[in-house]
């Protein structure tokens, strides 16, 4: 495509890199970004800097802060003998929303999938372990239920049992508001096998 301004081609093309953005919506998003007033603009652009420069990693969870150790990590009000671990800091996230769980998180920073060349040494496993042997009552394995986070909740669960510590994993099912007739068979096999006393 012929662009009449290299500048704005070039905020396209950094837009239609972030994640499910192609390249319509990047050329929408510059041309809003160019409606805006400069104000909002450079509001943007301060808040992108401050991301930049002040988030990282939480040295104990992993998870994205910009203290260390982490709000969770440090705080006295949780159970930090109770452990979950989770994919990305996007699945703190999720979890956090409800306002139920009370433990710590630990972020592996995605799943193993040897055909993408992943494997344990790329996650960080040998971080968990070290935090379990420290001492933890539980592990929550709480991955997405993908082929991927279905190996790395298996590989997790028979590294973590010999070492003493109760290893769990969320329950799968059906969701709120949805019908049985519409659930394919292995969420039904899963909310059967996650049944629970009433």
């Amino acid at each position: 495509m012929l662009s009449t301004s290299p500048a704005l081609e070039s905020l396209i093309t950094a837009f239609s890199r972030l994640p499910g953005i192609g390249r319509k919506t990047a050329q929408r998003m510059a041309l809003f970004t160019l409606r805006q007033p400069r104000s909002e603009v450079e509001e943007l652009i301060t808040a992108l800097q401050n991301v930049l420069e002040r988030v990282r990693s939480c040295s104990t969870c992993f998870n994205i802060t910009e203290t260390d150790p982490c709000a969770i990590c440090s705080s006295s009000r949780r159970n930090h003998g109770l452990v979950c671990v989770v994919e990305e800091p996007n699945d703190v996230f999720a979890i956090e929303r409800t306002n139920d769980y009370k433990g710590v998180y630990h972020v592996l920073g995605g799943t193993l999938a040897p055909l993408d060349g992943i494997g344990p040494e790329d996650l960080r496993v040998r971080e968990l372990i070290e935090r379990v042997e420290k001492g933890m009552d539980e592990v929550i394995l709480a991955l997405n239920p993908t082929v991927e986070g279905e190996a790395t909740t298996h590989y997790l669960s028979r590294l973590l049992k010999p070492l003493g510590v109760r290893v769990t994993r969320i329950a799968r099912g059906i969701p709120v508001g949805a019908d049985l007739e519409f659930a394919d068979d292995a969420t039904l096999v899963r909310a059967l096998e996650g049944r629970i006393p009433v």
